[in-house]
């Protein structure tokens, strides 16, 4: 599939938390002259908090709302955009996402993402109590998938910057 016909030339990088979306997201940007904007920073910045506070004060819903609606307000022309893991939960930030720009989901195996991400609450990723990585995953895919232009898939075992980077510029067609 090749970019979407649209007059924003965005590319919006979607995946699991640790699958990868603001390491390729920097370099993609350099080599594609494109500007980069990480959606989780804009968060941040527009809150004051780190995501792991608005999770604990908010809740995985109150979290999800805000992102929501945050995201469906970015507004920016040829950049880059590494997206939080959630960002699929909000349903009109994605339908913002899909008129500004081609969505690329970096899909990644489980046993990768086990090695990489560590503590679940120390990094930001929104889930209820007691739910593992496998079962955040299995809630995500589906959506991931729904809403990808492209879907890359990462090799099994070590995280190659270079393959998965030549990988999105081939189904880009850059």
């Amino acid at each position: 599939m090749k970019l979407s016909e649209n007059t924003r030339n965005n590319l919006i990088l979607i995946g699991m938390p640790a699958s990868g979306k603001s390491t390729i997201g920097v370099i993609l940007a350099k080599v594609t002259n494109r500007n980069f904007m990480d959606s989780d920073i804009v968060i941040q910045d527009t809150t004051g908090k780190l995501l792991r506070e608005l999770i604990s004060d908010n809740g995985p819903d109150g979290f999800s709302e805000i992102e929501n609606r945050i995201n469906s307000q970015i507004d920016c022309d040829n950049t880059v955009i590494a997206t939080g893991g959630s960002a699929i939960f909000g349903e009109s930030a994605m339908e913002h996402f899909s008129k500004i720009g081609t969505i690329v989901y970096l899909r990644v195996d489980i046993d990768s993402l086990t090695r990489r991400i560590g503590d679940l609450d120390k990094r930001g990723v929104v889930h209820l109590p007691g739910e593992t990585l496998l079962d955040i995953m299995k809630k995500r895919e589906p959506l991931y998938e729904k809403y990808a232009d492209i879907i890359v898939d990462e090799p099994s075992g070590w995280f190659s910057v270079d393959n998965i980077l030549n990988a999105v510029l081939n189904n880009i067609g850059s």
